[in-house]
């Protein structure tokens, strides 16, 4: 007798029982298998404990808050490369990319259609799989490494080095660095940034790049507020220093 195929496993974290409640019945119609807390640490712990194929951080949550746990998540541990869904019940602008530049993929705001929150999951689910079957560096050879200024990168082991030590970056920090370092002195647009890293996920904003430059910067630059390295075009995009 065949196995039955493992089902990916997502871990809903939310401190509202019927929204947490809503949340697990459609991705248990939609194939997941859940785990679900209302705590911030006690997520804290499972994400450290093992790995998930996706997570759903709701932003206020009791212990630890949603912001602060993704940015432990995406820090260390199995869950560094995981799919992570913000939710927030503000619907301010600053809230949103506070989300994202805490390395959340995308961000939902309360209350939300199951549609959409299902639309989400797929894209962001999507991106992941790409991620795993095709390790380049987007349509770059897979032997590819690109050096310029401070910053070498490897295509094939996907590794960064950044004045000679050795920096984690996520795979879209990584490709979106590859594809401005690969081609120093050339503007990009956002929305060209989106199409080369992103591909053809619609739920993902030109507020996402400025999101992940963002975290870029706090990794890659001496200071983040006034980088040396990748530099923006303003009101065109972003563009890694010439010479």
């Amino acid at each position: 007798m065949s196995r039955e195929p493992e089902r990916p496993l997502a871990l809903i974290v939310e401190d509202e029982p019927p929204i947490r409640e809503l949340v697990r019945l459609h991705l248990e119609l939609a194939g997941f298998a859940i785990e679900e807390t209302g705590d911030g640490r006690d997520a804290l712990a499972r994400t450290r404990a093992r790995p998930y194929d996706l997570l759903m951080l709701d932003v206020m949550l009791p212990g630890l808050d949603g912001v602060s746990l993704c940015r432990a998540v995406r820090a260390e541990g199995p869950n560094t490369e995981t799919p992570v869904l913000m939710l927030t019940a503000r619907d301010g602008e600053s809230d949103k990319v506070l989300g994202l530049e805490s390395g959340a993929d995308d961000y939902l705001t309360k209350p939300f259609g199951i549609r959409e929150m299902m639309a989400r999951v797929g894209a962001i689910m999507r991106r992941s799989r790409r991620a795993h079957v095709d390790q380049r560096p987007h349509r770059e050879g897979a032997g590819s490494r690109v050096d310029a200024r401070d910053v070498a990168l490897h295509g094939d082991r996907r590794e960064a080095l950044v004045r000679g030590q050795a920096v984690e970056l996520t795979k879209q920090e990584f490709d979106l660095l590859y594809q401005l370092a690969a081609r120093p002195g050339i503007v990009f647009s956002r929305a060209s940034l989106l199409q080369h890293v992103w591909s053809d996920d619609t739920y993902v904003t030109e507020r996402t790049v400025d999101a992940v430059i963002s975290r870029l910067r706090r990794k890659i630059e001496r200071d983040p507020h006034d980088p040396e390295l990748i530099l923006t075009a303003w009101g065109v995009g972003y563009k890694f220093v010439d010479g």
